[in-house]
């Protein structure tokens, strides 16, 4: 898989880029196919790679447990994904998803947790499309997103 290595001690533009995609200012920080890894995450990093390198399709967004976030906020628990950051231009991007917008179906899989975004995206193809249901405040909302 072809990369590109940026030294941020000696290319201001580089710590720049990398301060604004990951709002991290310690490295290393590592950005997959739009998904930015801060740190050494050996376990992330292999399944980013793996699925960048057998032509899997991403979301482009950070997806944590909702039931997780949302105890901490104090707020009513509910399943599904949450959203905590949609990189620009991405495939969530394009299908509308903001930040704190919670994915609750994905091609008609049930999503109760982060863990079952990336299994419902196993079965999806650069090029296809799957339907997508969240929930943003009370309202559920339908759409399709494209990859």
């Amino acid at each position: 898989m072809p990369y590109v290595e940026k030294a941020v001690d000696a290319n201001r533009e580089a710590l720049v880029e990398m301060v604004q995609k990951s709002k991290q200012s310690g490295v290393p920080v590592i950005e997959i196919d739009g998904q930015v890894v801060v740190g050494f995450d050996r376990a992330r990093l292999e399944r980013l790679i793996a699925a960048a390198d057998s032509g899997k399709v991403s979301l482009g967004a950070a997806v944590a447990d909702a039931t997780k976030i949302l105890a901490k906020r104090g707020q009513i628990p509910v399943f599904g994904a949450y959203i905590g950051k949609v990189n620009p231009g991405s495939p969530a991007h394009k299908a509308g998803l903001e930040v704190g917008d919670i994915i609750t179906e994905l091609n008609l899989r049930p999503i109760a947790n982060a863990g079952d975004v990336e299994l419902a995206l196993a079965n999806i193809r650069p090029g296809g499309t799957a339907h997508l249901v969240f929930q943003r405040g009370n309202k559920m909302h339908r759409t399709q997103v494209g990859f």
